[in-house]
C-alpha cells in the first residue's frame, strides 16, 4: 500500500514542500519563510545507508512525504511547521533467511526557519513463518442500517511457508493504550516510546493463549473468534457465522472475562478443545479489543507456562506510570513477538500515535469501523507467482479494497485459494506496506 506521495507536489509550487524541488544553495523565497525542515539520519545499518525511503507524516493533517537517504543515510525534508512521525522499512537477507530493517521516530517538532535533526536507530527483525492474515475488529451495522454491532471480532492466522508450523504457548494481547488516538503518556522527550530501549511491548489488561500446541500445515489458516463464537448472521445479516467445528474461540468465563455480551456460549459445533484460555491482570469483565484502533499482538511465551508468566507480578508494568490495576500491562519481550498489527482509525487521522516499536511494526493501517470492513494482508506477488503449483490457478482483478486503497499485487487471494493456489503474503513488519482495508471479512461470501 505504500504510496510515493499522498499529495501531488510540483517544483513550480512557490512554497515547495520537499527539498528536492530546489537546489541547496537557493535562498527561500519571501513566502517560503514560514517553512521548516527535518533531517532524518539512519543508524545501525550493516550495509550501505543510501537509497532508503523515509516517510514523514504530519500527525495533525495526515499529509505524508517520502524522501530517499543519501550516502550518509540522511533524508532531508522541507515542510510546514508541525508535529511529525518518521518511519522507514527495507528488506535484506543473510544465509538464506529473510529479515527486514525497520525504524521509527515520533513527536518530531518542525519549527519555522529551522531544520530539526532526527536520528532513527534501525532494527532488524526475522520474518515469521506464522502471520496475521486478517483482523476483523471494526464491527458492522445491524439490519436497520443505523444501530452498531461490535460483538463479532476475529483474527485469521496463516502459515506463510511451505513447511509445517508448530507453535506452543501462542498468545494474543493488545498494546496500550487501547486506541491509537488516546492520550499516550509513554513517549519520552526524545520522541521515542519509553519502553523501546527496554526491549518489551506492554500488553494491556490480559492475555489469551492456546492451551495446546497449534499445528498448521503449509499455506493453511486457522480462524480464532475473539467475540461472539456463534452464528451472528441469525441476528445481523452483515455479520459473520462462526458456527464451524474448525474454528477456535476466546472463551474462558472462569478467567473473569465473563461478560455474556462479548462471550455468549459458543456454538455447540465448536469443540471445547478449541476454547482458548485467558489470564486477566487488569480490571473489567471483558477483553475489550478496540473496535477502532487497536495494536494487536501475537506472541509466544518461552521457558514458562503463559498462566505462570502472566500471574507473576514481577512482569507487570503500568501504562504512563499510573500504578493502578486499571493500567496494568504485561511486559512481553520483543523477541517473543511472532506478529503484530498497528491500526489507526480513519475518524482520528489528526491524533493517532504509534504504540508498537519499529522492530515489531514500523507502520500502521487505516480502518473505518462499523462498516463490516476488515484488515487483510497483501499478497507477495513475485513469490506467489513463482510457485510452480500456482500455474493457471491465480485469479487477478482484485477489487475489494476501500476508497481506492487495495492490494497492489492485483491478485484475489481468496478466489485463488478456492482454485487450489498457494498464497505467499507480504511480510515486511510494516503494516502500511503489508495490509489494506478490505470491504468485508473473508469469512463472508464475496459481494
Amino acid at each position: 500500500m505504500k504510496q510515493r506521495l499522498l499529495h501531488i507536489l510540483t517544483c513550480c509550487v512557490t512554497a515547495a514542500l520537499l527539498t528536492s524541488c530546489a537546489s541547496d544553495d537557493t535562498q527561500p523565497k519571501a513566502d517560503d519563510l514560514s517553512m521548516g525542515g527535518a533531517s532524518v539520519t539512519l543508524t545501525g545499518l550493516s550495509d550501505s545507508a543510501a537509497g532508503f525511503d523515509v516517510q514523514l507524516r504530519n500527525t495533525g493533517t495526515g499529509s505524508i512525504f517520502i524522501e530517499k537517504t543519501n550516502d550518509q543515510g540522511t533524508a532531508t525534508f522541507r515542510t510546514t511547521p508541525g508535529i511529525y512521525e518518521a518511519s522507514v522499512t527495507a528488506a535484506h537477507s543473510s544465509e538464506g533467511i529473510a529479515y527486514t530493517y525497520n525504524g521509527t521516530s515520533g513527536q518530531i517538532t518542525v519549527r519555522r526557519d529551522q531544520t530539526t535533526p532526527v536520528t532513527i536507530q534501525m532494527k532488524s527483525a526475522r520474518i515469521s513463518q506464522l502471520v496475521i492474515k486478517e483482523l476483523y475488529n471494526g464491527g458492522c451495522l445491524m439490519d436497520d442500517g443505523t444501530t452498531k454491532f461490535q460483538y463479532d471480532k476475529c483474527v485469521v492466522l496463516y502459515n506463510n511457508s511451505s513447511q509445517p508450523a508448530s507453535l506452543s504457548n501462542l498468545c494474543f494481547g493488545e498494546c496500550t493504550p487501547a486506541n491509537a488516538h488516546q492520550n499516550n503518556k509513554n513517549y519520552g522527550d526524545d520522541g521515542r516510546l519509553t519502553y523501546e530501549k527496554e526491549g518489551f511491548i506492554p500488553v494491556w489488561n490480559g492475555i489469551w493463549y492456546f492451551p495446546q500446541t497449534l499445528e498448521l500445515a503449509p499455506y493453511s489458516q486457522v480462524v480464532v473468534n475473539i467475540h461472539g463464537a456463534i452464528d451472528n448472521t441469525q441476528a445481523v445479516s452483515q455479520s459473520v457465522n462462526y458456527a464451524n467445528p474448525e474454528y477456535y474461540c476466546m472463551y474462558d468465563p472462569e478467567s473473569g472475562y465473563n461478560n455474556t455480551g462479548y462471550y455468549p456460549t459458543p456454538s455447540d459445533v465448536i469443540p471445547t478443545s478449541h476454547y482458548l484460555k485467558a489470564v486477566e491482570y487488569g480490571l473489567g469483565n471483558g477483553w475489550a479489543l478496540s473496535v477502532s484502533a487497536p495494536a494487536f499482538v501475537m506472541f509466544q511465551i518461552h521457558g514458562v507456562a503463559p498462566a505462570d508468566y502472566a500471574t507473576n507480578t514481577a512482569n507487570i508494568w503500568y501504562d504512563g506510570g499510573n500504578v493502578s490495576q486499571v493500567w496494568a500491562c504485561l511486559k512481553i519481550p520483543n523477541e517473543w513477538v511472532v506478529d503484530a498489527l498497528e491500526v489507526y482509525s480513519t475518524g482520528y487521522k489528526d491524533s493517532s500515535l504509534k504504540r508498537l516499536t519499529a522492530d515489531i511494526d514500523a507502520g500502521f493501517v487505516w480502518l473505518t469501523n462499523y462498516q463490516g470492513h476488515t484488515l487483510y494482508r497483501n499478497v507477495n506477488k513475485e513469490a506467489t507467482e513463482a510457485l510452480p503449483e500456482n500455474t493457471g490457478r491465480l485469479v487477478y482483478g482484485y477489487a475489494l479494497g476501500v476508497d481506492g486503497v487495495t492490494d497492489p499485487s492485483g491478485i484475489d487471494a481468496e478466489a485463488s485459494i478456492r482454485q487450489g493456489a498457494h498464497i505467499i503474503y507480504q511480510d515486511t513488519n510494516n503494516s502500511t506496506n503489508d495490509f489494506h482495508e478490505r470491504q468485508q471479512c473473508s469469512l463472508r461470501a464475496t459481494p
